[in-house]
């Protein structure tokens, strides 16, 4: 089994920053904000750029599934309703700039609003 990669100062600012000022994404295109969530890694937690793709959905939407859709419960439904992992972590670097909350230049990179 491969040991996850340490998560550093920068990155964890990030993970922090999409959780209070974003939330989970799901809910909010359902219309209400959501703070109460957790990190979720979009491509497992060993790859050099983990830490940094990351989305931050709230239990239900992550794990549980409870009257909606959930990642990890079943993501096809949760693709088909709110969208691809990476078209949601575009969606919450857009929020971060619009609220004018640092974003790292490889986040930028990643998500594309960077070469």
């Amino acid at each position: 089994m491969l040991k996850s990669r340490n998560v550093t100062k920068e990155q964890e600012q990030f993970h922090d920053d999409i959780c209070q000022h974003v939330g989970c994404l799901a809910c909010w295109l359902e219309g209400r904000f959501n703070d109460y969530v957790s990190v979720h890694h979009i491509d497992g937690r060993t790859k050099p750029d983990a830490h940094w793709l990351v989305l931050a959905p709230c239990g239900n939407h992550h794990q549980i599934g409870s009257g909606c859709e959930a990642i990890h419960k079943n993501k096809a439904r949760f693709v088909k309703q709110y969208g691809t992992e990476m078209e949601l972590y575009k969606m919450q670097v857009e929020i971060l700039l619009d609220k004018k909350i640092h974003v790292p230049e490889r986040v930028l990179s990643l998500s594309g609003f960077k070469a």
